[in-house]
């Protein structure tokens, strides 16, 4: 089969194909997933039912950590400028007189160097990640095409694929990934039960292009009236969304119409003359996730294998984490340089910090979606007692990890920081000038004479950096520009960080553990030090 960059292959003959991984579903986790195998130089086959992307909005929130996940594959923030809005706001939420329920602070950058939060318009979101897949020649999109069946054998798998037309073809491939949403067909094939925590509620989501901007403030909003609690959310530069919640006597058909969308907005001075509806539609807001991520060859990531609620804005966030977690091991082991066992920690690693946002959006939930008045009025009490105590939370939590490839000291299985650091040509972000890719961060060049050369060229072999603080910047040396990676150093009693590429961290050391830190890791990896230093690889090399 022949593939050119920058052209689907849905009319490419019939014939068996070998890959490296399928990807079944080309949503933004597919896509990301496509994009950085693709960019390691990965053959990878996606298969999309859809022949076109879907031209209209749904998830419209990212957080710092997503930022700084999408400028690791040339996508910032600020590089998709014209499709993401950075938010500098409260997110607030008030009862239906109006009073302050609770007040989140979404102001300014957040741990991982970005806004705390960002909201962004999805169909240009995802057609610019789809330029970038398009220009790598070691991926296959195949549009109009989807996975009927597949058979394991000890080290491939063989996916049977069909189009509308009934054409036949035979993937062979040595993992496929199920990136294919709520109603996954890998995640029947793995058999994986699910767990569920019978949350449903459906919300008619409406999404809008003023003629002028909405003065709604703060710009993005929750108001907990029990005669209709509503959500006020930017969508992106020069969109908004409005999501209102499906009461008791409404069936889904009443609510999910266009009159009755016009009607619900005309108390925010929302008419046909003021705004142009793109969308409306009704979601069954859920919050469950799988048991199981992972059978043989067959893996699951995003919505195939978690759902929640909405409220923390954290549904597409945790599909891309997933991404995050699971391509960098894919990576290592089709490259030979650790063993297939590395991605038994996938599940329970993602499993566990999913759940805790599931939990966070069930309990904001829970705040908004109350309707019965001794409930509301309880509600109220106890939050304007929060807010005269000056209680607060944080804008997201900032879970660890479950059980993986992390150790158990301060700070492991936690996400590394992200700050401006001073470079030749100026003050930038760190990955700006350091290519993510698995870092030994030390606090400064006297800590480095404490790391073996062994242990450094088994990291190195890897792809991994080294990377010192100090006065002047060099290919190996970060000027701490603010003092915010000497705080953190400090905050963490470490002299030496080692950071994984998905941004999270394996463990920390002192001086005197920092070769321990090193081959702990390796240890865990499944990789000898040995093994890495006669593979040739370095970090120039990725």
């Amino acid at each position: 089969m022949s593939h050119s960059p920058g052209k689907d292959a849905q009319t490419t003959a019939a014939q068996d194909e070998h890959f490296d991984v399928v990807i079944v579903g080309y949503g933004p986790v597919g896509r990301l997933l496509a994009l950085q195998l693709g960019r390691r130089g990965h053959r990878v086959a996606v298969i999309e039912r859809q022949e076109r992307v879907y031209p209209l909005p749904r998830a419209v929130h990212f957080d710092d950590e997503i930022g700084r996940i999408f400028q690791s594959v040339g996508a910032g923030p600020d590089i998709m400028a014209e499709v993401v809005e950075p938010y500098d706001d409260f997110y607030e939420w008030r009862n239906a007189n109006q009073e302050t329920l609770l007040h989140l602070d979404w102001r300014g950058a957040g741990p991982s160097g970005w806004n705390v939060s960002n909201f962004f318009y999805q169909p240009g979101m995802e057609n610019f990640l789809d330029a970038k897949v398009m220009a790598l020649p070691s991926v296959t999109i195949l549009r109009g095409w989807e996975a009927i069946t597949h058979t394991e054998t000890e080290d491939r798998v063989l996916l049977q694929i069909r189009n509308a037309a009934d054409e036949r073809r035979e993937l062979n491939a040595r993992y496929v990934v199920g990136a294919d949403g709520a109603n996954s067909k890998v995640r029947d094939w793995i058999g994986t039960p699910m767990t569920d925590l019978g949350y449903f509620h459906d919300w008619l989501v409406v999404d809008l292009i003023p003629v002028t901007p909405l003065q709604i403030s703060p710009p993005a909003s929750q108001f907990c009236d029990p005669d209709r609690p509503t959500t006020v959310v930017p969508g992106g530069p020069g969109r908004r969304r409005f999501e209102f919640m499906r009461l008791e006597h409404e069936t889904k058909d009443e609510l999910n119409n266009e009159r009755r969308a016009w009607e619900l907005l005309r108390p925010w001075g929302v008419t046909p003359e003021t705004a142009k509806m793109e969308r409306h539609t009704v979601y069954t807001f859920q919050a469950r996730w799988c048991d199981e991520w992972r059978r043989g060859r067959l893996l699951l990531a995003g919505d195939s294998a978690h759902l929640m609620p909405p409220f923390a804005g954290q549904g597409m966030c945790s599909g891309l984490r997933d991404v995050a977690n699971l391509e960098w091991k894919l990576d290592l082991i089709l490259r030979d340089l650790a063993p297939d066992s590395l991605l038994d920690s996938y599940g329970p690693e993602r499993s566990e910090h999913v759940r805790h946002f599931i939990d966070r959006s069930m309990q904001l939930g829970e705040v908004i979606c109350l309707t019965d008045p001794g409930a509301v009025a309880t509600r109220d009490a106890a939050m304007a007692k929060d807010i005269a105590d000056g209680a607060s939370i944080p804008p997201r939590p900032l879970p660890k990890l479950g059980d993986g490839l992390h150790r158990a000291d301060a700070g492991g299985g936690t996400l590394s920081i992200q700050a401006p650091v001073q470079a030749r040509a100026g003050q930038t972000l760190f990955d700006d000038v350091f290519v993510p890719s698995g870092t030994l961060l030390l606090k400064d060049a006297d800590v480095r004479t404490h790391l073996p050369s062994d242990a450094a060229s088994g990291l190195t072999g890897l792809g991994f950096q080294i990377i010192e603080f100090g006065q002047e910047p060099s290919d190996t040396t970060a000027v701490d520009a603010t003092g915010a990676y000497g705080q953190w150093f400090d905050a963490l009693g470490a002299d030496a960080v080692l950071v994984r590429p998905d941004f999270y961290i394996y463990g920390v050391a002192g001086v005197d553990g920092l070769q321990t830190l090193v081959r702990d890791f390796l240890s865990d990896l499944g990789t000898p030090i040995e093994a890495v230093e006669t593979s040739g690889l370095s970090a120039a090399a990725l």
